[in-house]
């Protein structure tokens, strides 16, 4: 089948302003966008740039807008999205190349809420144990592939840079509700200041946007709990 492109191209060094520019390429219906964006960089134009790395949906390198929303561009399928498709890089992030964003800022956000167990007791002979229900209570969260897929969809995040995001809270769901952790406290301190947990605006386009399908709504209204009645 033949594809039409609409590719939003903008290079930070040389261009005052972002353009347009259009492909047409003969695809398969199942094969990715990936596969597309490739083809035209193989073969077409060479100066398109874009990150991907795994293509198989677990590195979250290659998330971009796609007609209008966040996904990954190595799990689009030519056949479940419109012809001409229309491709642009994230919102929200500043631009460097074409469909590469600047993530620092995003990783910035991250490193706020301690993205990683932290217990200064004696280890234990084998290993750290949980029951499954302690287990349960953050294994959704645990799934997040750091894309920013859900971030950069956020109209909170979009209006005001110093909020924490959609991601961020995720890793510090993921944590606070580890029976295994002893920073809690100090965490659930970070997402209490005035640009964490209370941004959110419950809207919805985070768990929509994620490609792992984490409820991450969910997960902020359980820190907001934790929150309000001091249990977690």
């Amino acid at each position: 089948m033949e594809v039409k492109l609409r590719i939003k191209r903008y290079d930070s060094e040389r261009d005052e302003k972002p353009h347009w520019q259009e492909f047409t390429v003969e695809a398969e219906p199942t094969d990715r966008v990936l596969d597309v964006l490739l083809h035209i960089k193989s073969y077409i134009d060479g100066t398109l740039v874009f990150r991907r790395s795994c293509a198989h949906g677990i590195c979250g390198s290659d998330a971009m807008r796609i007609n209008g929303l966040n996904r990954l561009a190595c799990k689009t399928l030519v056949k479940d999205v419109s012809s001409p498709i229309e491709i642009e890089p994230l919102n929200g992030l500043p631009v460097i190349k074409d469909l590469i964003v600047d993530m620092q800022p995003f990783f910035e956000k991250f490193r706020i809420v301690k993205p990683y167990l932290v217990n200064d007791e004696t280890p234990p002979p084998v290993e750290w144990r949980q029951t499954p229900e302690e287990r349960e209570r953050f294994d959704d969260t645990t799934k997040c592939i750091l894309c920013a897929s859900c971030t950069t969809s956020c109209p909170s995040f979009w209006t005001n840079r110093e909020y924490l995001g959609p991601a961020s809270l995720v890793q510090a769901h993921r944590f606070i509700f580890d029976s295994r952790d002893r920073a809690a406290a100090e965490r659930l301190d970070v997402v209490n200041a005035r640009e964490g947990v209370w941004r959110c605006r419950t809207i919805f386009n985070c768990a929509e946007a994620c490609p792992r399908e984490i409820n991450i709504t969910k997960a902020i209204g359980q820190l907001k709990k934790a929150l309000v009645y001091n249990r977690f």
